[in-house]
């Protein structure tokens, strides 16, 4: 079976993928992976198929839309701003998974930030799509919407901010998936109605956030799906010394999150790190983090967690 799956985001998006997709090769399915172009050296090492999408997601998040969305932090003014920044850039991706689906696909995987298109170029193509979420987005009474960053709202006020977090969801798609609709000769119909019966697995242990019980049947819970690890990838010499020259150090990283002021954050860590009086190893990732030459704090690029 010749499988896709599309993603699109940050590399937290993407990487969990890149291992999924190499067990579902490995029981002998064809697997093609379509998301941005920075994360295709990480595709092709997991042994799978590139297809591009369009749009730089690091480049988004560095604009002014995009920095104006991380000052905004959680609640309605963030999501407020992600509709404005995600309705600037929603047509062109949606173009891009129709185009991926379109070389050659039995079945279509999407997550939480594909869905909604996938589902359409799914619709179109004829063939089966199924939606892989990593973080539980449908709502519950049991917690508050994850996006919020809520404490418990009770659970009347959980379900009630659950449904509103999708109703802006959907209006973040609508207009890409009408004209993703009218490109592919679709009769019109918003992702609300696509969702409705859907199917999605997951990726998450129950053992950290256990299944809601008032999920409807078709919503699962998975299990994680570890990334792939370059296996040519080796720990740079100056990483090494550092490990061996002292106590094990704290690991700090932000990953793929670009903070509006790189060197308060920079501080704030070397500052907790001295107050803990522990070494530290800081990854630099998106935010280009760096605590310079001190001796108890070492800055590092991209390195595998384990």
């Amino acid at each position: 079976m010749r499988i896709l799956i599309a993603t699109a985001g940050s590399r937290g998006d993407v990487a969990p993928f890149t291992g999924l997709g190499a067990r579902l090769q490995a029981a002998g399915h064809q697997v093609a992976v379509a998301t941005h172009a920075t994360f295709a050296a990480s595709v092709r090492t997991a042994g799978l198929e590139f297809r591009p999408l369009p749009v730089d997601p690091r480049a988004e998040l560095a604009s002014a839309e995009g920095r104006r969305l991380l000052q905004a932090g959680t609640g309605p003014r963030a999501v407020l701003q992600l509709l404005k920044l995600g309705r600037k850039f929603m047509p062109e991706l949606a173009d891009g998974i129709a185009d991926a689906t379109a070389l050659g696909t039995d079945l279509l995987l999407t997550t939480s930030t594909t869905s909604p298109l996938g589902q359409v170029a799914a619709e179109a193509a004829g063939i089966p799509s199924i939606g892989l979420h990593l973080q539980p987005l449908s709502p519950t009474r049991e917690f508050a919407p994850a996006v919020t960053g809520a404490r418990s709202l009770g659970r009347p006020g959980n379900l009630l901010a659950g449904h509103a977090v999708q109703v802006a969801t959907d209006q973040l798609f609508a207009p890409a998936v009408r004209g993703l609709r009218r490109r592919l000769g679709l009769p019109p119909l918003g992702a609300a109605h696509a969702r409705r019966k859907y199917p999605v697995l997951h990726g998450f242990s129950p053992a950290v956030v256990p299944r809601p019980a008032d999920w409807r049947p078709g919503l699962d819970v998975a299990g994680y799906w570890w990334p792939v690890r370059d296996p040519d990838w080796h720990p740079p010499a100056r990483l090494l010394d550092f490990l061996a020259a002292g106590p094990p150090p704290v690991f700090v990283g932000f990953g793929s999150l670009v903070v509006p002021d790189p060197a308060r954050l920079t501080a704030t860590v070397v500052a907790a790190v001295r107050a803990a009086r522990v070494r530290a190893v800081l990854q630099s990732g998106w935010s280009d983090l760096g605590a310079g030459e001190a001796e108890d704090v070492l800055t590092i690029g991209d390195a595998p967690h384990d």
